[in-house]
């Protein structure tokens, strides 16, 4: 079931002069992992802000096309509204962190949404244990550690208890280490059905754990499908996307003539082909 549609969106900055979005079209099923990559500039981000409705409520601009989120169309719902739906974490974690507290950060969404107090305590609860951040709840976030920083947004987000969560590079900023337990954070909340939209250009990191990936470029969308075929295609190698390392070593045996059976996206699935290939050939 769809869950996200997005339609023959265009989207132009104030005082833009060329289109930020040219004819976007995407759909998301309910409880999949999707992974948006391209170069920069290609529009990934702008295409978050209209998901989650900071497109056209607070940046202006001129949009066409739509975006639904369970049957709504975002562009003509209040933000408050939309914030039930689609939760956002942004790039750098400072964007979106404004309270003194851990603790008053992740109460600050459902307090905004006038929830009764005890369900707002429940709320963060839940998200400071789900992410392992109830030690942290009296730290003050500009204290905190990078990652910290980033899960605490996350805690945020969930707190607001959406259907949809939306990231736009959150490991950007991240060590190696703290991104590779970033993203194994999403693909927990994601098997427990929750839709993932990453942004992300770590793809050695998150590739493997996606249903589709979309390929964007000068605002479009230029290949959208399964991971392994998206990864390895041309389009992708044309754009300069850094791949995962096994897609790379895919390529250069498939130019020596080695062809193993379909692209791998982590070293274990490159592993397997590998033995698969040798296997099939002559003794």
């Amino acid at each position: 079931m769809e869950q996200v549609v997005v339609e023959d969106l265009w989207y132009t900055y104030p005082g833009g002069l060329e289109p930020a979005l040219r004819g976007v079209n995407l759909r998301v099923s309910r409880g999949s992992f999707t992974l948006i990559t391209g170069p920069s500039g290609c529009g990934k981000t702008t295409l978050c802000r209209c998901l989650n409705g900071l497109i056209p409520h607070f940046y202006g601009g001129i949009l066409k096309g739509r975006v639904v989120v369970e049957g709504l169309e975002v562009a003509s719902r209040p933000t408050h509204e939309v914030a039930k739906l689609v939760g956002m974490v942004f790039q750098e974690p400072e964007d979106q962190l404004i309270q003194l507290t851990v603790e008053r950060e992740v109460a600050f969404g459902p307090e905004n949404l006038g929830l009764p107090r005890s369900e707002v305590r429940d709320r963060v609860e839940e998200a400071l244990t789900a992410l392992r951040l109830s030690h942290l709840r009296d730290k003050a976030p500009f204290e905190l550690s990078g990652g910290e920083q980033q899960k605490v947004a996350l805690a945020a987000a969930l707190a607001l208890k959406p259907s949809v969560l939306v990231l736009d590079e959150p490991t950007s900023n991240l060590d190696p280490a703290s991104a590779a337990e970033f993203i194994k954070l999403l693909v927990d909340l994601n098997r427990e059905g929750l839709t993932v939209i990453l942004v992300e250009h770590r793809l050695d990191l998150a590739a493997r754990y996606s249903d589709q990936a979309v390929l964007m470029s000068e605002g479009r969308i230029v290949l959208m499908g399964p991971p392994e075929e998206v990864l390895a295609s041309d389009e992708a190698l044309r754009l300069g996307v850094a791949v995962p390392k096994a897609v790379e070593l895919y390529r250069e045996l498939s130019a020596r003539g080695l062809r193993l059976p379909h692209p791998p996206l982590d070293p274990e699935e490159l592993a397997r082909g590998l033995v698969e290939l040798l296997e099939r050939r002559p003794r």
